[in-house]
């Protein structure tokens, strides 16, 4: 088991935080797509295999997030300020209230009143301010298209109650045109995020689909 940092927008650490979330893509390095051919091969489990050696390996056995592995969740973040009493209890970005969760750092709902508590990117926020730990239960690999339904609803984006509940009789069309819609949502999703990165939609790369759980901080 290891510990790691995992950024997510804020979008994301709301659904989290309201128990919509439990599945999170991430695009494959390009370093390990070179090294490693994805071999299909009619089977429903998915390996990699060393072009160099012949060795294969399970999604997992290469994935930068094993199951087991703790991930602190990085978010937009503000400095703790002594000196602004009203900031203590102010609530994180999502304004949700989290007095008591950390006594070092703030997330404030709003830029207004604390001196020095601008937002500050993910990216800086150190693993003591994090109040997000979740431990990874499995790891495969897919297509970035081949996201479904119930996956799109496991990635935190709500959907009409006809989509995530359909009735058993409902015809094959009606279900290719709730899988479309539903892919809609999470396409906007994924390219607000990558799309400027080069690898948005319609590039489908690769990905690897990562399940997790909330669990408590570690100490």
């Amino acid at each position: 088991m290891a510990e790691k940092p995992i950024l997510l927008s804020t979008l994301m650490v709301k659904a989290i935080l309201d128990g919509r979330k439990g599945m999170t893509r991430r695009k494959i390095d390009i370093d390990i797509v070179n090294q490693f051919d994805v071999d299909i091969g009619g089977s429903s489990v998915y390996a990699y295999v060393d072009q160099a050696t012949g060795d294969s390996y399970e999604a997992e056995d290469v994935c930068p997030y094993q199951p087991g592995d703790i991930l602190w969740v990085r978010e937009t973040w503000a400095s703790y300020c002594d000196e602004c009493e009203s900031n203590q209890g102010e609530g994180y970005k999502d304004a949700t209230c989290a007095y008591g969760d950390c006594n070092r750092y703030a997330y404030k709902a709003d830029d207004d009143g604390c001196p020095g508590g601008k937002w500050r990117p993910s990216i800086h926020m150190p693993k003591e301010a994090a109040r997000i730990w979740l431990e990874v239960t499995d790891v495969r690999v897919e297509r970035l298209q081949e996201i479904t339904v119930e996956d799109v609803i496991h990635e935190g984006l709500e959907v009409d109650n006809e989509i995530s509940n359909p009735d058993p009789s409902t015809h094959e069309s009606i279900k290719n045109w709730n899988l479309a819609w539903a892919q809609h949502l999470f396409r906007d999703l994924w390219d607000s995020i990558n799309a400027k990165r080069g690898y948005g939609w319609d590039m489908n790369p690769w990905v690897w689909v990562i399940s997790f759980r909330r669990v408590e901080p570690c100490d």
